[in-house]
């Protein structure tokens, strides 16, 4: 009878464990332009892992860009939005896990960024949010919790049609190598109104990073980091 009684609890408690890894893992599908939030994989191309919401852990992979190796690029349209304005990027949840944030453009060389894939060293950091640290004592992460990442664009980015790549580095687990969680998506944007300024420093992605990095390969938990250095390129502000 004890067995009867436990077994069911034990199943229970199973699935309680699989919903709580799955509400911890998130996309990023929409937009926020004017204040508006778009609907979902319209402006943003849909992932992989629209379904699973599972993480992109090796940074040399292809999916690594966008994320839509199986979905493929032509699966949004492209929206309009004013240099100097604020955009937005809107998490389906909240960002769940203690991580760091990292947003790149890369513009079409073409003029049409549907079939832009964002080969090459054509990427350029626009936005960052990092992690707080004081001497060891303890390490915070504002990103977390979020339910939207908003930043300026650029008031100097030219005009034209960019890719606006969403990247939300999980780092609980991240104390071995590919332990690191990634949770990626690239919108399509028109940019109006734009000026003169030459964004830079310009990577590839895949290729911005090996996963060695300090900020990538870390145990955020013991000991506490006594700094945290942000991985990438300097942000270009225009």
């Amino acid at each position: 009878m004890v067995s009867q009684i436990i077994r069911p609890f034990a199943i229970l408690a199973g699935v309680c464990a699989l919903l709580s890894q799955v509400t911890a893992h998130y996309t990023f599908p929409g937009l926020i332009v004017n204040g508006v939030r778009t609907p979902d994989w319209v402006n943003v191309r849909r992932t992989n892992n629209y379904n699973t919401q599972a993480p992109v852990t090796d940074v040399t992979s292809a999916d690594f860009r966008c994320y839509d190796s199986q979905t493929g690029p032509a699966t949004a349209s492209t929206i309009t939005v004013a240099a100097g304005s604020t955009l937005g990027i809107a998490c389906d949840q909240t960002i769940y896990h203690p991580g760091v944030i990292n947003v790149y453009m890369a513009k079409a060389p073409s003029g049409n960024v549907t079939s832009f894939n964002g080969d090459g060293a054509v990427w350029f950091k626009v936005y960052q949010i990092t992690a707080q640290t004081n001497g060891g004592t303890s390490i915070t992460f504002p990103a977390q919790n979020l339910p939207s990442v908003s930043f300026t664009v650029p008031r100097n980015l030219p005009s034209g049609q960019y890719l606006v790549r969403m990247e939300a580095l999980a780092l609980h687990a991240a104390g071995t190598f590919q332990g690191a969680q990634w949770y990626i998506s690239c919108g399509q944007i028109q940019v109006t109104g734009g000026g003169n300024g030459n964004p830079g420093p310009l990577v590839s992605i895949p290729g911005v990073y090996t996963g060695n990095e300090p900020g990538i390969l870390l145990n955020i938990y013991y000991p506490v980091p006594a700094t945290y250095v942000q991985p990438g390129p300097a942000v270009w502000s225009g």
